[in-house]
């Protein structure tokens, strides 16, 4: 079975979503190499909206199949680039809760993602919150080797005008080729970062 199968065997969804952007500079000489950012999501009906529920594993235990289905997918929308950074989120419909969300997004979800995106041994950075349909959600990106690589700390932004409706989660996850255009601020390389990993 595919990952796209296995979620919508487990999930209602209405949507699959996949954004793309290239930047080649930051009021700056233009890059070298483009900074591609890619964000994918899908949108699913929230089974436990409207009410309150103590056990959300029907959420949780089938999330594998998200974080696969949604890391390949971005994968693909960088367009044959490496994945240096990741990050993951969403938003809960206003009849839902934060926690609903946060049960999607796991660690079972987390390494499901890892694998997808070619490998990664830093926790993966997160944001989540409930909201109404069109608002925007900045999921956070960080080194996918080693949180503490400074020129990685980024973010990308998405918003759709009717998700989520009030009975439905957007989970999305964000990847990136590289750090900011233009950073120079310092701190631990990601060349860096992977020699020290290598000693």
């Amino acid at each position: 079975m595919t990952a796209e199968k296995a979620v919508t065997s487990n999930y209602q969804v209405r949507r699959w979503v996949g954004l793309v952007e290239q930047t080649l500079h930051e009021n700056g000489p233009v890059a070298g190499k483009p900074l591609v950012k890619a964000v994918c999501g899908v949108v699913i009906k929230n089974p436990f909206a409207g009410r309150y529920v103590d056990d959300l594993t029907a959420l949780t235990e089938p999330s594998a199949a998200l974080g696969t289905a949604l890391g390949r997918r971005a994968v693909a929308l960088l367009g044959g680039a490496e994945v240096e950074s990741y990050g993951k989120g969403g938003l809960a419909g206003l009849d839902g809760e934060q926690e609903h969300v946060v049960a999607c997004v796991t660690t079972v979800f987390g390494d499901a993602l890892r694998e997808a995106v070619g490998g990664g041994a830093a926790w993966i950075s997160s944001a989540t919150k409930t909201a109404a349909a069109g608002a925007s959600i900045d999921i956070p990106l960080a080194y996918k080797d080693e949180l503490y690589v400074r020129s990685h700390y980024d973010a990308a932004t998405v918003s759709i005008p009717d998700v989520p409706r009030p009975d439905e989660l957007f989970i999305c996850v964000a990847v990136a080729s590289g750090g900011r255009v233009h950073e120079r601020v310092g701190g631990l390389t990601a060349a860096g970062a992977l020699a020290a990993a290598h000693r």
